[in-house]
């Protein structure tokens, strides 16, 4: 159905659809090319909210290079949407060029589009093929996929430890554990998430900005704090910076809540069972305010949490080349009694970085 140069414009697209990582949130990250006889006419990608979706982009591009479009095919990652929203519908755009054929990888799980964009193009006339590296196109947007389709954000929870899975000494001292690159590449994965998270343990033991630093980036992700109790200082550093700050909790403490409204907190009520934070009704929480990707830097205490919860759908690891013996682990997860009840996990990369090794493992559900 596919050829080897419909795959090779599609991979192009979904490298594109990456180059939108740090902006395009809440939007899908998507890439288009428009090809005719096997030359690319122009390409685009996913631009920040309310402007260019990636195939108006890559109608723009064509023209700017001295093409006309009429009759071309098109590659996009993500089935062109249907709706207005803070832009026309891509899918009428598409159609008014006079494109011949467009190919889609996935179909778009937006209950707003789901199928109507390819169907506004069959009725504009437009041969329309959906489904080609349709798994690729779908890990590529896995925390707008899971808003869509779960009510709730993918959540990644990223872990620096030594070779022997130790996050921090038995004091806990844990900076630093793994080399200036690793920490930049972090960084990367902070700058492409739609929250960064952690808990009151970390805050209180390292009390970190949470913020994008080591790369260039147009946007801060909300930095999102959970503290049950209530008891973070309004002179930790979480607050400095840009970027938003939201602590989750289950008490009220009107005196302590003002002091962290004046230091520009956001609160949010959280109760859950033996005075806890609900970490369910938090994600679904997150996904009511547009997030997409949940970035989790927190102790063994609070990932452990998130995993028990069945919340955690990928762990970023980076390890070091180093064995800090009787010290804090990753996660603080129960006993078991038998290797059958193990978490299943499926490593999706492996790479070097720096002197360290990142391991992106994805939860088997």
């Amino acid at each position: 159905m596919y050829s080897e140069s419909d795959r090779e414009f599609m991979l192009r697209a979904l490298t594109l659809a990456q180059r939108s990582a740090y902006h395009a949130t809440p939007n899908p990250r998507v890439g288009c090319v428009i090809v005719r006889d096997a030359r690319v006419l122009g390409e685009g990608f996913t631009q920040p909210p309310g402007s260019n979706h990636a195939e108006v982009e890559a109608i723009l591009d064509s023209r700017s290079n001295g093409h006309d479009v009429r009759g071309a095919t098109v590659y996009v990652s993500l089935e062109p949407c249907s709706h207005f929203g803070r832009t026309p519908p891509c899918a009428t755009a598409l159609s008014e060029a006079k494109v011949a054929r467009v190919i889609a990888a996935v179909e778009d799980p937006n209950p707003l589009v789901a199928g109507r964009g390819l169907e506004m193009l069959r009725n504009g006339g437009v041969d329309v093929r959906c489904g080609l590296l349709e798994q690729e196109a779908a890990d590529a947007n896995a925390g707008f996929f899971s808003r869509m389709t779960r009510g709730r954000p993918w959540v990644r929870l990223k872990i620096a430890a030594s070779l022997d899975g130790k996050t921090a000494l038995a004091n806990g001292v844990s900076q630093w554990i793994t080399s200036e690159d690793a920490r930049r590449d972090g960084h990367a994965w902070r700058a492409r998430s739609c929250a960064v998270l952690t808990g009151i343990g970390t805050v209180q033991a390292d009390n970190p900005q949470l913020n994008v630093r080591l790369v260039a980036t147009s946007r801060q992700p909300l930095r999102v704090l959970v503290d049950s109790r209530l008891e973070v200082d309004p002179a930790a550093h979480i607050f400095d910076g840009e970027g938003q700050v939201l602590i989750a909790c289950a008490v009220k403490k009107p005196a302590a809540e003002a002091a962290l409204v004046q230091r520009g907190a956001e609160i949010l009520h959280v109760p859950g069972d033996r005075s806890k934070v609900d970490l369910q009704a938090l994600m679904k929480a997150l996904a009511t305010r547009s997030i997409n990707e949940v970035h989790v830097e927190a102790g063994f205490k609070l990932n452990g949490s998130i995993v028990g919860a069945g919340l955690a759908d990928e762990l970023l690891v980076y390890f070091a080349p180093s064995l800090l013996g009787d010290a804090q682990g990753m996660l603080h997860l129960p006993a078991l009694s038998d290797l059958a009840h193990a978490q299943r996990l499926k490593f999706a990369e492996v790479a070097q970085v720096g002197d360290d090794v990142r391991i992106v493992a994805r939860v088997l559900h």
